[in-house]
């Protein structure tokens, strides 16, 4: 790497200018501890405003990019307007901008006003712009004819050695998998856009030897900057481009495609990174770095930065996407606000286009009607757990020993082979540590009857700093499954050592102080284990669950897969991260490999084979569990169709197709007009012929029909085996459709609920499964709700 590069890496944690004023403030503390608090506070501060350790991670820490806070909010989205059009009235782009141009004269009376209030001019995809405008300009401005709507800016947000392996494609074994077996040189010549925080060129993982030219009809380019420029994009890399959003000098890094989060490297990588042997994060997880198909192509597009990011980047991004011929778009983001109806115009002109759009859905979980990006033309990917864990020992005075969860690597910290007093700190606050002497000593903080009263990543933080500030040697900190590991990460290991236990272990620890005069322990060196020892998957606490608080006839999330603990690289480096961010790459690189093998196949055929082709049990035939306030087993709501099974999408016999033109309908309705017209439409939501089914208001019967297409056998008949969600009765006409060699390829048919209670309920949950004697299982996912009258809150 050039001594340019090198310079280019940011130091992290990086301390905000009021960190900066705390230094001061501190200098006559002793510098070491202050450096060491300070660098907590970063990291779990952060966490608390919504970053991930170091940048995306779990819902406890967030999926928000630290510096998306509301103090840069106001900066970041104050008198920006995105400007809707529709359809663009011309192929050449000059005209469509000059249109543009003509309204906002028109508004603003001086065409160079306008010309210098565009942000940026959306001219490829569809028809709009974003300008800086005044509320009033605004006004008069969504009077003027084409103008489809206008609105305020918003702000968005950033939602392996193992993972890859654990879902069947071991591309050292390639004959054991069916779809790399018939995907053309591991998907080489698709393009996958990646829509983030840039990318970190000089990393192993983006090395392109052995790949051809790049692609012909790729007509995009790579935009210099700052730390980046043409030589750095090559065969892998062939494109990259940057947004600042019309405040340059607001940005807070250098100008250009260069990746100083970390978060978007992380992603490219567990899509398409090439193999890295012996890469591990300090020694755990060791193995072979890969993306899930690492012959694509990957362009990318930064729209995160250090201040953050805004919808009119990520418009501009698509729009510039859909225009340089990316195949798919992996976009591991989403709206600070939640679910806006606004948010997703450029994606559906992409779908309509042929681009499969693969979204994160967020880290809001274990908490219902959370899931983002919820609208039914993208892929909406919730998270799973895999074969991995990281077993910490705790080796208690009396013999017994203990296994927690950590990231403890550092021994000169806390040797592993002495024995240290531990004591009993309950909830680790400054009141309860008043009287517990624990300076030089392992801390137990358990409170399992106060848990519910707190975030855990506050009274982890809260705990970890009280400790660290008074000399604690170590913290064993009891909480609920939430599958925090790589989110706390292994930084704070060079500060004090921790280790995550549950509440019946911490009840063990803290039995053992109680009894014993001079209870001791020790914490042993964390190891990583793999394999069916591992219970998995299951869907993490952090993944966000539906139903969509903004189209509840949508069943969304649409698939899970693995996102917790992903090994990838970050800068030079490789480390774990964990999120919906990271199981979002998982599903563009499968739809990557699908595309490779079905080049023609429509974004929802490729989404309908992934969703009916999942997998509702784990390895040993149990129904998959959701991580949850109790643990739970998962339903549609938490994974959709459930866990991603890449073998059997490939060939998933049949398929649900969508003609674009629905979606428009859908979007005209339920986006552009008043949430009226959408309550009215709602019926029709129930007809979009997607690969699942949502009824949020069953009063007496609603008939859903659906639309077949056989993508497999030419000859076969397939059966309909029906599980009907709880006081609910239904049935399916007809019950077996048959495909004959001459025939038509594809069939209709109805699916009638009637309830069998009235009442205002819940969702229950079922599914439509069709069979063949091929081994193809076609299974939709079914949630419906009994209701009496209309909007009667569900808070009792």
């Amino acid at each position: 790497m050039s001594d340019k590069s090198s310079e280019a890496r940011p130091d992290w944690p990086t301390l905000s200018s009021a960190s900066a004023l705390v230094v001061a403030a501190a200098a006559a503390a002793s510098l070491v501890l202050f450096l060491v608090l300070v660098a907590v506070a970063a990291v779990f501060f952060a966490c608390r405003r919504g970053a991930k350790l170091p940048f995306h991670r779990a819902r406890d820490s967030g999926t928000s990019h630290p510096a998306l806070s509301s103090t840069r909010k106001e900066k970041v989205t104050d008198h920006v307007y995105i400007v809707y059009m529709g359809e663009k009235k011309h192929e050449d782009p000059a005209l469509v901008t000059a249109l543009h141009h003509d309204v906002l004269t028109a508004v603003l009376g001086s065409k160079d006003e306008a010309i210098k209030s565009i942000v940026y001019s959306y001219k490829h995809g569809s028809s709009g712009f974003a300008a800086k405008l005044t509320e009033s300009q605004a006004e008069e401005l969504e009077k003027y004819p084409g103008v489809l709507s206008v609105r305020p800016n918003t702000v968005w947000k950033l939602h392996t050695t193992r993972s890859w392996d654990f879902l069947g494609l071991n591309h050292y074994q390639p004959t054991t998998s069916k779809l790399l077996q018939k995907a053309k040189n591991n998907g080489e010549d698709v393009i996958v856009g990646v829509i983030d925080s840039g990318i970190w060129p000089e990393s192993p993982s983006f090395d392109d030897t052995g790949y051809g030219p790049v692609p012909k009809r790729w007509k995009g380019t790579c935009e210099d900057g700052e730390t980046f420029n043409a030589t750095h994009c090559n065969r892998k890399i062939i494109g990259a481009r940057w947004y600042s959003g019309g405040d340059a000098e607001e940005m807070g890094e250098p100008l250009s495609a260069r990746d100083n989060n970390g978060h978007g490297t992380h992603v490219a990588s567990t899509i398409a990174g090439s193999p890295v042997w012996n890469a591990s994060y300090k020694g755990l997880g060791a193995g072979v770095a890969r993306g899930g198909a690492p012959r694509v192509r990957l362009a990318v597009y930064k729209i995160i930065w250090s201040v953050g990011s805004d919808y009119a980047a990520v418009l501009a991004a698509i729009d510039d996407a859909i225009n340089d011929g990316v195949d798919v778009l992996s976009m591991s983001l989403g709206s600070v606000e939640g679910d806006s109806p606004f948010e997703y115009p450029g994606t559906l002109h992409a779908v309509a286009r042929g681009i499969t759009v693969v979204f994160a859905a967020g880290n809001e979980g274990p908490v219902m009607q959370t899931v983002q990006n919820a609208v039914p033309w993208v892929i909406t990917v919730a998270a799973t757990t895999m074969d991995r864990s990281f077993p910490t020992v705790i080796s208690l005075g009396n013999g017994e020993k203990l296994v927690g969860q950590s990231i403890y690597l550092n021994e000169t910290k806390l040797k592993n082979t002495d024995f240290h007093m531990v004591v009993y700190g309950e909830i680790c606050n400054k009141e309860t540590l008043k009287s517990v002497n624990f300076t030089g000593k392992v801390v137990l903080c358990s409170s399992p009857f106060k848990a519910s009263n707190f975030t855990v990543n506050h009274v982890f933080s809260e705990a970890y700093l009280n400790l660290l500030r008074g000399g604690a040697m170590a913290m064993i900190f009891a909480e609920y499954p939430s599958n925090r590991i790589s989110n706390i990460g292994g930084a704070l290991d060079a500060f004090m050592p921790w280790v995550l236990v549950d509440y019946e272990m911490a009840h063990r620890i803290a039995s053992y102080c109680v009894t014993s005069r001079t209870p001791v322990l020790k914490i042993s060196r964390t190891v990583s284990t793999v394999g069916n020892g591992v219970v998995s998957p299951r869907v993490p606490a952090f993944s966000s669950r539906g139903p969509s608080i903004a189209y509840p006839a949508l069943l969304k999330p649409d698939i899970a897969a693995p996102g917790t603990d992903i090994l990838a690289a970050w800068f030079n480096t490789y480390e774990f991260k964990s999120g919906t961010s990271m199981s979002c790459p998982h599903v563009s690189a499968i739809v990557a490999l699908l595309k490779s093998v079905h080049p023609h196949w429509s974004p929802a055929m490729i989404k309908s084979a992934i969703v009916t082709t999942a997998s509702v049990t784990d390895r040993f035939g149990i129904p998959i569990q959701a991580e949850g306030l109790p643990r739970k087993p998962a339903d549609p709501f938490d994974f959709g169709g459930g866990h991603i099974e890449p073998d059997r999408a490939v060939d998933p016999g049949l398929v649900y197709d969508i003609d674009p033109k629905e979606y428009f309908k859908f979007f005209n309705k339920c986006t552009l007009v008043s949430k009226d017209d959408c309550t009215s439409y709602i019926g029709k939501l129930y007809h979009l012929n997607l690969p699942s089914i949502a009824v949020p208001d069953l009063r007496d019967n609603v008939t859903v029909w659906r639309t077949v297409t056989n993508v497999g056998p030419e000859k076969t008949t397939y059966h309909a085996v029906v599980e009907a969600p709880e006081g609910v009765k239904m049935s399916v006409e007809p019950s077996m459709i048959t495909f004959k060699k001459e025939g038509p390829r594809s069939v209709t048919f109805k699916v009638t609920f009637t309830t069998k209670l009235r009442v205002q309920g819940w969702y229950t949950f079922g599914s439509l499964t069709w069979k063949d004697d091929c081994n193809h299982s076609v299974r939709m996912p079914i949630a419906v709700r009994t209701t009496v009258q209309d909007f009667v809150a569900d808070v009792s």
